[in-house]
């Protein structure tokens, strides 16, 4: 005689700790990466997916975030820093202040480029066009196939 299955049990929902407020903020988690949501106040917080535990950083700290140039993994940072190292791939992100960088125009399909104050030129990622920037914008742009 067949034996009936039982189905398999619902799982608890996960203990959310109430949040001052109903503030919450964000940090990544120094083991896996993701995204981690806390309640403000909090001092560190524990990883449901890999059970990493991230430092919070102290009240009033500013963050900012960066995609790593050679993993594209997101970096979370104390603003004002001037280079980030990532955990993943451990290269040396440089950390640009708004007012480090600059804005043109692709010489080729007109889309937006954000790059380095300073630099001389910028590939642009959709097309490949380098655009030259600065006091010899328009006589040393070229297109590269790569």
């Amino acid at each position: 005689m067949p034996v009936p299955l039982a189905p398999y049990p619902t799982p608890p929902a996960p203990y959310t700790p109430p949040a001052v407020n109903g503030a919450q903020s964000q940090l990544v988690c120094s083991g896996c990466r993701n995204l981690l949501m806390y309640p403000v106040g909090a001092t560190s917080v524990c990883c449901a997916v890999c059970n990493a535990v991230t430092a919070v950083p102290p009240p009033g700290t500013e963050m900012a975030q960066l995609v790593c140039g050679g993993c594209h993994t997101l970096l979370m940072y104390i603003r004002g820093a001037t280079s980030v190292q990532c955990s993943c791939c451990h290269t040396v992100n440089l950390a640009l202040e708004a007012n480090q960088v600059a804005h043109v125009n692709c010489g080729n399909c007109r889309m937006l480029l954000m790059y380095q104050y300073g630099a001389r030129s910028v590939k642009c990622a959709v097309c490949n066009f380098v655009t030259s920037v600065g006091a010899l914008a328009s006589t040393t742009e070229q297109k590269f196939n790569s």
